[in-house]
């Protein structure tokens, strides 16, 4: 069975990278590297049996919601959905009032929501870990299953150059905290969706003390040479349908393309945290290509997530 080695994060939120030092991050992505190998090889490790999680849902998904159950029960443990329809959330109780109720009951939380601040107020008054599985601002359990897929895929993270071509959003937000691990990420954005400048001061920092590096560059082929990981996300997230027409002018050649892959070293891989729109922030030639690992990543959500849950809960 994995090694958890608790110390440092039981009864921890996990709502930021920032609040993890370098050597908890590749910590995690070990477990998750054990827990995916026992997986694969039909070995069982019911490490939360006995184990509630409240999966709180405001935002739908397809891989945030099946990662958190499926990892859940394969743990020993059970999970329970609760969208806004099926909770007091949707008919206005405070969440102070529901994190403090629910965490009598259940012995972690996980939420995917609109307004970052949700998630900053469930942290501050429930008694179990928190677990911020999306957030307008942030969405750092991708990050962390995108670390693990490209360890698998390069053997390392540090000296890597991560190049992400898209919105400066929650995506980008959390990959710019890849820098702490030795990377050097660059985000490449239109100059009126650049990344929030205070996330970005945070990442710069923290990138320094870990030896890596963040930064800007609006031109995105620029941004793209020599890089190790080309990353992109949709140019209208959930809840942007609105501007979806004005962003598909804005966002013309910040598209991961095959003149993009030429800018980037041959071996380079392509990833998108998903779902994708086709022929608008990536191409169907790259996105099946033989450089993607899109579904490798997709998968690994499961493990990474497994990871985190195994040992805050």
């Amino acid at each position: 069975m994995a090694v958890l080695d608790k110390e440092g994060f039981q009864g921890r939120d996990f709502i930021c990278l920032q609040h993890f030092t370098p050597e908890e991050i590749k910590h995690m992505l070990r477990v998750a590297k054990e827990l995916k190998e026992e997986t694969k090889a039909g070995v069982p490790h019911p490490i939360l049996q006995g184990k509630n999680l409240a999966m709180i849902f405001t935002k739908s998904s397809t891989r945030t919601r099946v990662a958190f159950e499926a990892g859940m029960l394969q743990l020993g443990g059970h999970a329970l959905f609760l969208s806004n329809r099926d909770i007091q959330i949707g008919r206005g109780e405070p969440i102070k009032d529901t994190a403090r109720v629910l965490s009598r009951m259940v012995d972690g939380i996980m939420i995917r929501t609109h307004d970052h601040q949700d998630v900053l107020e469930l942290a501050k008054y429930s008694d179990v870990p928190v677990i911020n599985g999306l957030s307008d601002l942030l969405h750092p359990t991708q990050v962390l299953a995108d670390l693990l897929t490209i360890q698998e895929h390069k053997k390392q993270l540090e000296g890597l150059k991560l190049t992400y071509i898209g919105d400066g959003n929650n995506m980008a937000h959390s990959l710019m905290f890849a820098g702490k691990m030795g990377m050097q990420v660059v985000i490449s954005s239109p100059a009126g969706y650049k990344p929030n400048s205070e996330i970005v001061a945070l990442a710069q920092a923290d990138a320094v003390k870990g030896g890596g590096s963040v930064e800007w560059v609006e031109d995105p082929l620029e941004a793209a040479k020599g890089a190790d990981v080309l990353y992109t996300d949709v140019w209208a997230s959930m809840g942007q349908e609105e501007e979806a027409a004005i962003r598909m002018k804005d966002f013309i050649g910040y598209r991961i393309d095959a003149d993009t892959l030429k800018q980037a070293k041959s071996e380079t891989i392509v990833m998108h945290c998903l779902p994708a729109h086709r022929g608008e922030e990536i191409t169907e030639e790259v996105l099946e290509g033989p450089q993607s690992v899109v579904f490798d990543e997709a998968e690994n959500r499961l493990h990474a997530h497994k990871a985190i849950m195994a040992l805050l809960i």
